[in-house]
């Protein structure tokens, strides 16, 4: 067995493992950081693959951003586990015939009928000052340039409606307005009021 087959069952082994303890942990925070590990691994395979922007993207964006702002979300936010638990038991049947079913088209789908060594057989190994991130831009703004334009033109509409979604006023919700805060004298919030004395019989 060569050294490069060997890395590619660690990080694979690596892989499944964190994907596992991602679903069983009862923890969310445990979940979140073995997902982290799986992200790495995942790293690691495409790095073995010669994917080395594809791998770098993956750690820098998902591991890098959205998986710390998972963590800080999860983090935060007080989550009743003993609730999540609760109805554990009564969907166990959904989901796993969910799971079957999704493990049953996979195999279909990228199975040894349409992705086996003989309908797709190894690549040729490129030479050492070969750069795949400048062969994927210029895939992206060749040959893929109005999928590339139409996909950020979605994500423009995207960001721009969860803004809109986001600043508009809605009814029965107090905003506090700073302009209105710093203008505001004590006067205006301080009032003496003066009330005879009593005497306790």
């Amino acid at each position: 067995m060569s050294f490069e087959k060997f890395l590619f069952y660690v990080f694979a082994g690596m892989t499944i493992f964190a994907a596992a303890m991602v679903v069983t942990r009862r923890n969310p925070v445990h979940s979140v950081l073995f997902l982290v590990l799986a992200f790495f691994n995942a790293a690691g395979l495409w790095m073995l693959a010669e994917a080395e922007f594809l791998a770098i993207v993956l750690v820098l964006v998902y591991v890098g951003a959205v998986m710390v702002l998972f963590l800080f979300v999860v983090m935060m936010l007080d989550i009743n586990i003993e609730e999540l638990r609760a109805g554990f038991t009564n969907y166990l049947p959904i989901g796993l015939l969910v799971a079957v079913a999704m493990m049953v088209e996979m195999i279909m789908v990228v199975g040894p009928r349409y992705f086996g060594p003989a309908l797709y057989p190894a690549p040729t190994p490129q030479p050492a000052d070969y750069n795949n991130t400048r062969e994927l831009g210029m895939a992206l703004f060749t040959d893929h340039l109005y999928a590339f334009e139409i996909a950020a033109v979605i994500l423009l509409v995207a960001i721009i409606a969860a803004i809109g979604l986001t600043m508009r006023r809605r009814t029965g919700t107090r905003y506090q307005e700073p302009s209105k805060q710093v203008r505001v004298k004590a006067a205006d919030r301080i009032r003496l009021v003066k009330m005879p004395s009593e005497e306790k019989g």
